[in-house]
């Protein structure tokens, strides 16, 4: 993997020419129906599945015949016009699954709470549960490893790690909005024996879930996959703003924390942390940033565009931020978890019982509206965005195109938000290559300005657009 000019992980030419010319791994020989076939909404054949193991694939769709490294490519990208959708993998995940949401796909149990277990509350971003759940899985022998994500120093700000200790999985607690990719610790897990499990957002577990279908190796050393709900990707340059904006060379900044932490003010007041290498700090509130609107999508990877999954539905378990009062307010941080693995959902009750963690039972409902922003991107937004324009590559959703029932206001929203991904990318590069910071701050602060005028009638442009409405500004 390699960097691209606009601060994203993208393969290298080398690993391009393979693809290209080699011979990479093995993909399936057979399509079966029932298995690969369009069946958004419905499970056919569910009845008839064999039970599976803990993380399991089953064999019959696991296969060591080689084929030309595009066709295994074309299998495996989350991305892929030619892969399995996210409902058809977690059928095969999942086949006994006791609910299942449009939304949410199959699951045991949805919670909302936090890990009172110390010290997973006190060092996450959130409720703690991600890193309470991988230490959990670690100290009962289940796993050997948990691959995530960590800080570190140099050319990369994170970069996936696998952990061994407790200790060193709550070095990965917090949040990480920068490009990473899982190249190396896949290939440490093929070298090395055991069990582990990976966190990532959805199209990494995608990814993976669509690997392990072509990699006995994998699948067998694989044995957990712990999602994280997401909004969108976010690339490097995000924190070259962060250092233009708190008047920093972005070449003295050592590390950055996206969502520092304090108890005593809301958790959705992000605060946006550097620290540089003489041992001081900058920092400053996300809303006084002229890029710190997430919805807004700056710095949005392109592929985000093409994504219908919020929650990783084909993850064991999945994290999200419970963004809905009174949790959105309580600044110690409150996860909310879906739970599909019924190893899993035992672990989570017996730890209920036993005082471990303070976790509510929650309906389908109660999860959505905690990520309603999310839901509206990646499915109404997804079905609008889909009509625009004939791509190289057309993607295939579980969400069909349509131009048609969106009112204009929504449809103003979804083209400025695809306008300001792409554009923060090219605005960013030619202030870096030209060092001119301002070019890029002042062209965010005037798209911020239009777009919070559309998505919520701020500011004189907003009271106008209010008043077109029909609604008292």
């Amino acid at each position: 993997m390699a960097w691209d000019r606009y601060g994203q992980r993208k393969p290298s030419a080398a690993t391009l020419s393979d693809y290209r010319i080699g011979t990479i791994g093995p993909v399936p020989t057979t399509i079966d129906p029932q298995t690969h076939g369009s069946h958004v909404g419905r499970h056919s054949g569910d009845q008839d599945r064999p039970a599976l193991s803990e993380g399991a694939i089953p064999s019959a769709t696991i296969t060591s015949q080689p084929a030309p490294s595009g066709a295994a490519f074309a299998a495996t990208c989350p991305f892929s016009p030619a892969a399995r959708n996210e409902d058809q993998l977690a059928a095969a995940r999942f086949p006994k699954a006791s609910h299942h949401d449009p939304r949410l796909g199959r699951y045991e149990a949805n919670y909302v709470g936090h890990a009172e277990q110390a010290p997973f509350r006190e060092r996450g971003s959130s409720g703690g549960m991600v890193s309470w759940v991988a230490a959990d899985l670690l100290a009962s022998g289940q796993i050997d490893g948990v691959a995530h994500v960590i800080p570190s120093t140099g050319e990369r700000l994170f970069h996936y790690r696998i952990s061994r200790t407790p200790d060193q999985i709550l070095e990965g607690a917090r949040s990480r909005y920068y490009p990473v990719d899982l190249a190396e610790v896949l290939a440490e897990i093929r070298a090395t024996p055991g069990r582990y499990a990976i966190v990532g957002v959805p199209c990494f577990i995608k990814a993976v879930s669509l690997l392990r279908e072509q990699d006995p190796i994998l699948n067998e050393r694989i044995t957990h996959l712990l999602g994280l709900f997401c909004g969108h990707m976010k690339s490097a340059a995000f924190v070259d703003s962060f250092a233009w904006q708190l008047d920093v060379n972005r070449k003295d900044v050592r590390a950055v924390e996206y969502r520092r932490k304090d108890p005593d003010r809301p958790a959705n007041w992000y605060t946006a942390h550097l620290t540089l290498n003489d041992g001081t700090a900058r920092w400053q509130d996300w809303f006084h940033l002229a890029d710190g609107d997430w919805g807004a999508g700056f710095f949005q990877n392109s592929a985000c565009d093409a994504c219908d999954d919020v929650v990783a539905e084909c993850a064991d378990v999945s994290f999200g931020d419970a963004w809905v009062e009174p949790y959105s307010s309580d600044g110690r941080g409150t996860n909310v978890v879906i739970v599909r693995s019924p190893d899993i959902a035992g672990r989570i009750s017996s730890a209920i019982a036993d005082g471990r963690l303070d976790l509510k039972a929650v309906d389908a409902d109660f999860i959505a509206n905690t990520q309603a922003a999310g839901f509206r991107q990646r499915r109404e937004g997804l079905a609008y965005r889909l009509t625009w324009q004939k791509r190289r590559v057309t993607p295939v959703k579980r969400v069909a195109p349509r131009a048609t029932g969106h009112p204009p206001r929504r449809r103003a929203i979804y083209r400025l938000r695809a306008g300001i991904a792409r554009w923060s990318h090219r605005m960013a590069f030619a202030a870096k290559r030209l060092n001119r910071t301002a070019l890029y701050t002042r062209w965010a602060k005037a798209s911020l300005y239009v777009y919070q005028a559309f998505a919520y009638k701020r500011g004189r442009l907003g009271r106008l657009l209010a008043r077109l409405d029909g609604v008292e500004g």
